[in-house]
C-alpha cells in the first residue's frame, strides 16, 4: 500500500480501527464498524465485487477505501484486486490487507502467516480486476444519454433532413445534421422525454431522453453551410427528422470504489427505471442532485422513506391555533445506494441494499 501524502490522508490512515469515525471537512463523521462475526480472511474468486468483498467484513462496504487506507489515486483506479488473492482482516491494527498464504518454509499455500505479494497487484494489469459493483445492470446507464439537461438541449445539433426523404433511419443511411459540431465526428442520436420534477419544488431539472442509436459524420458541411452530412453507424428505436444528437462520452471506467460524498448531500428520488414504479435491490434510480453538489462516482447515500405528515387529535393546538396539528413522522431507512454516473445537477444510482421498495420521493442522503 502506498503511504498517504495528504493530511487529509494521513487523518484517515490515522482512523482506521473498529468503531472508527473518518471526518470529512464539510461531511458528518462516518461511522466505520466491523462485523462482530467477520472471517479472518477471504479468499478473492471471479465474479466477487468490492462492494460484496467489504460487506463481508464491515456493517458498511462503502467504509472500503477507510479500512484500506487507500490514496485518493488508488479510490479513482482501483484495479489491483484478483482473484486468487486473500483479503486478511488485521485485527490488532484494525484494517484489511492483501496478502497470499505462505507456509512456515516459505512456499505458498500453506497455512503459515499472511504476507504481502506486490507482484499479484499488477497481474493482468487490470483486465481481470474485481469490479466495484456488478456492471452489468449499469451499462446503459454508462453508455447512452437518458439524461438531458436544459443547456444540452439548447443549441444540440438536430436532423433536419434524410437522403430520398425516408421517414426513419437504420444502418448505413444518410442523414443530414444542422448545428454545431464542436469538432466532434462520433454522435448519439436521442429523442427529448418527459420532464423530470424535483420532488419537492416541482422544478423541472432534467428531461428523460430516448436512446435511438449513433450517427457518425461522412461529410463536414461546406463553407458557407452549416449542414453536415452523416451515416447511421447503429439504430437501436426508429430515428428521423427532428431528433438530436449528442457526442458520444467517453466509454468510462467502471470499477469504482464505494465512499461517503465528501459535502452533506440531502436528495430525493426522481424517477425509477426498468418500467416499474417500485424499485428494489439492483435497479437504477436517478436523483435530484449532481456534481454541483459535491456527488461524484462511487458516492454511497443512505435511502430513507420520507416520514408522512399526520395529524395528532389529541396534541395541544397547533402554533395556528387550529386542533389536530400536524406532525412530521421521521424518515426510515430502508437502503442504501451505489453513484454510479454523475451529471450536473442529477445523478444516477444503483440500489444496493433494500429492505422495502423504492419510489419517487423517497430521500437519498449522506450516510450517517
Amino acid at each position: 500500500m502506498k503511504n498517504f501524502s495528504t493530511s487529509s490522508s494521513r487523518l484517515l490512515a490515522a482512523a482506521l480501527f473498529c468503531g472508527v469515525t473518518a471526518v470529512s471537512a464539510q461531511a458528518k463523521p462516518l461511522v466505520c464498524e466491523f462485523k462482530p462475526n467477520a472471517p479472518d480472511s477471504h479468499t478473492v474468486v471471479k465474479g466477487d465485487t468490492l462492494w460484496g468483498i467489504a460487506g463481508t467484513f464491515l456493517d458498511k462496504p462503502w467504509c472500503w477505501p477507510q479500512v484500506w487506507g487507500m490514496n485518493k489515486e488508488e479510490i479513482a483506479n482501483p484495479h489491483w484486486i484478483y482473484p486468487g488473492q486473500i483479503v486478511w482482516f488485521d485485527r490488532e491494527a484494525g484494517r484489511l490487507r492483501l496478502g497470499n498464504k505462505v507456509g512456515g518454509d516459505g512456499s505458498a499455500g500453506g497455512a503459515g502467516d499472511m504476507r504481502l505479494s506486490p507482484q499479484l497487484r499488477m497481474q493482468g494489469l487490470g483486465k481481470d480486476a474485481v469490479q466495484s459493483i456488478p456492471s452489468g445492470v449499469i451499462e446503459p446507464f454508462l453508455s447512452q444519454p437518458l439524461i438531458i439537461e436544459e443547456d444540452e438541449l439548447k443549441n444540440a445539433p438536430r436532423i433536419i433532413a434524410t437522403r430520398g426523404n425516408r421517414v426513419y433511419l437504420g444502418k448505413d443511411d444518410k442523414a443530414y445534421v444542422r448545428g454545431d459540431l464542436k469538432g466532434g465526428t462520433s454522435f448519439q442520436v436521442f429523442r427529448p422525454g418527459k420532464p423530470l420534477k424535483d420532488p419537492i419544488t416541482k422544478a423541472v431539472v432534467a428531461q428523460e431522453a430516448f436512446y435511438l442509436g449513433t450517427l457518425k459524420l461522412d461529410a463536414p458541411a461546406e463553407a458557407g453551410s452549416d449542414v453536415h452530412t452523416f451515416k447511421v453507424q447503429s439504430a437501436k428505436e426508429e430515428m428521423g427528422k427532428g431528433d438530436m444528437l449528442m457526442a458520444m462520452p467517453p466509454m468510462p471506467m467502471q470499477n469504482y470504489v464505494p465512499h461517503p460524498p465528501e459535502m452533506e448531500v440531502n436528495a430525493h428520488v426522481l424517477a425509477v427505471y426498468g418500467g416499474v414504479t417500485h424499485a428494489g435491490q439492483n435497479q437504477v434510480v436517478s436523483i435530484n442532485r449532481g456534481k454541483v453538489d459535491g456527488l461524484d462516482i462511487g458516492s454511497v447515500l443512505q435511502l430513507y422513506h420520507r416520514g408522512d405528515t399526520v395529524s395528532d387529535p389529541g396534541g395541544d393546538k397547533g402554533w395556528h391555533g387550529l386542533r389536530d396539528p400536524k406532525v412530521k413522522l421521521p424518515d426510515e431507512r430502508v437502503g442504501s445506494l451505489f453513484i454510479f454516473r454523475v451529471f450536473k445537477h442529477v445523478s444516477y444510482g444503483l440500489i444496493m441494499q433494500v429492505t422495502e421498495p423504492i419510489v419517487v420521493g423517497d430521500v437519498a442522503k449522506t450516510a450517517e
